[in-house]
């Protein structure tokens, strides 16, 4: 994924997102957090609509597409952080180090979130792909797990855990 997004704005802005202790504890900035977000959500939602798209295509149960859906989900969103990162020259065994470090809460409290909202919202664990249903409460939950996560990666950020990490490599 190209991070280029991440560097747009002032010098100061991205020194700032490149180092949080620039703007003393919790100076992450939200357009930092929101963007770490993004990226996040955008792997999770590969990894997810593809896991729905198989199960219903295998004829499989729930649990076991949200399974692969989850599984998928994280796949996708550390390959993105991973492939930055070894684009940017960092060897592999460091690069998963970074991926796992930077997206495991992201990625975690982004599933919980949408997929718990998929499972409360009636009839859309039993919608079918072509349902409007299905696609309203996965997108609905997507929406919400992207505001919910937002503050946990700008807390993350500034801190210097999370998303921070992929910056101290590129």
């Amino acid at each position: 994924m190209d991070h280029t997004t991440h560097h747009e704005g002032s010098t100061h802005e991205h020194h700032a997102h490149q180092n949080p202790a620039a703007k003393g504890v919790g100076g992450a900035t939200w357009k930092a957090a929101a963007q770490a977000t993004l990226h996040c959500l955008t792997g999770c939602a590969i990894g997810e609509i593809l896991g729905m798209v198989i199960g219903t295509a295998l004829l499989w149960g729930n649990v076991q597409t949200m399974v692969l859906a989850i599984t998928l989900a994280f796949v996708f969103g550390y390959a993105f952080t991973l492939f930055a990162v070894r684009r940017a020259g960092l060897g592999f065994r460091s690069a998963v180090k970074v991926a796992l470090a930077a997206d495991t809460v992201s990625i975690a409290v982004m599933e919980l979130v949408d997929n718990g909202i998929i499972a409360l919202v009636p009839g859309a664990m039993d919608a079918h792909l072509s349902d409007g249903l299905f696609w309203a409460a996965l997108l609905g939950g997507f929406a919400v797990a992207f505001l919910v996560t937002t503050p946990v990666n700008k807390w993350m950020i500034g801190r210097g855990k999370g998303h921070a990490v992929v910056h101290a490599h590129h």
